[in-house]
C-alpha cells in the first residue's frame, strides 16, 4: 500500500493560530487554538497510520483563505472539500452539525433528534468530540440544554470566541 501524504500548514491570522491538514481529497484535520504541532501529529498517526506529513503552504492555501474569510466575518459557511473519517453514526452527527445555521446554537438533544436517535444524546456528545475538523463542521455551535457552553476539543475559550465572532457578524448581516 502506498503511503498517503497529508499536507499541513499552520494558520496564523489575527489572534488565531491553529494547525490544519488535508489529503488530496480535502481537509481532514483542524487543530485547537494555540495547540502544538504534536496534537495534529498524534491525530494523524491514529487516523492515517503510516502516512507522511508534508508542510505545503501552496497546497493548503485554499483552506487558509476560507478560514481567514471566516475570521474576518466575510464567510459564514465553507466550500472547501473535506475528507472525514468516522463511523456511520459519527458522520451522521457531523452532517447534522453542518445544518446548524451560522450565528445560532443547538443542543445535543437537537442533534440527536435531527439524526432520528433522540435517546442517543451521550453518543452524540462523543461523536461531536471526535469531530476532526473544527469550524468547518461547526461543533462549536452545540451547547448544553441549560444554555451553558459545554465541552469542546478546542477548549471553552475558543468555543466562546467562535460563538461571539458569529453572533457579532450575524447581527451585521
Amino acid at each position: 500500500m502506498m503511503k498517503q501524504i497529508l499536507y499541513w500548514t499552520q494558520l496564523v491570522y489575527d489572534n488565531w493560530k491553529l494547525f490544519m491538514a488535508a489529503t488530496s481529497n480535502g481537509l481532514c484535520y483542524v487543530g485547537s487554538q494555540d495547540k502544538p504541532f504534536e496534537e495534529m501529529e498524534i491525530w494523524v498517526k491514529k487516523h492515517y497510520p503510516g502516512s507522511q506529513l508534508v508542510q505545503d503552504v501552496t497546497e493548503m492555501q485554499p483552506y487558509v483563505d476560507e478560514f481567514k474569510e471566516f475570521f474576518q466575518g466575510k464567510r459564514n459557511s465553507f466550500t472547501i472539500p473535506q475528507e472525514l473519517k468516522g463511523t456511520k453514526f459519527q458522520t451522521d452527527v457531523w452532517n447534522a452539525l453542518c445544518k446548524i445555521p451560522y450565528g445560532e446554537t443547538w443542543t445535543y438533544s437537537d442533534i440527536a433528534t435531527v439524526i432520528e436517535r433522540p435517546s442517543a444524546v451521550r453518543a452524540v456528545g462523543a461523536a461531536i468530540g471526535a469531530n476532526p475538523v473544527l469550524l468547518t463542521v461547526p461543533c462549536h455551535r452545540v451547547i448544553g440544554k441549560n444554555g451553558k457552553l459545554t465541552g469542546f476539543r478546542g477548549g471553552l475559550e475558543m468555543k466562546e470566541q467562535l460563538l461571539k465572532l458569529e453572533q457579532g457578524n450575524h447581527i451585521n448581516r
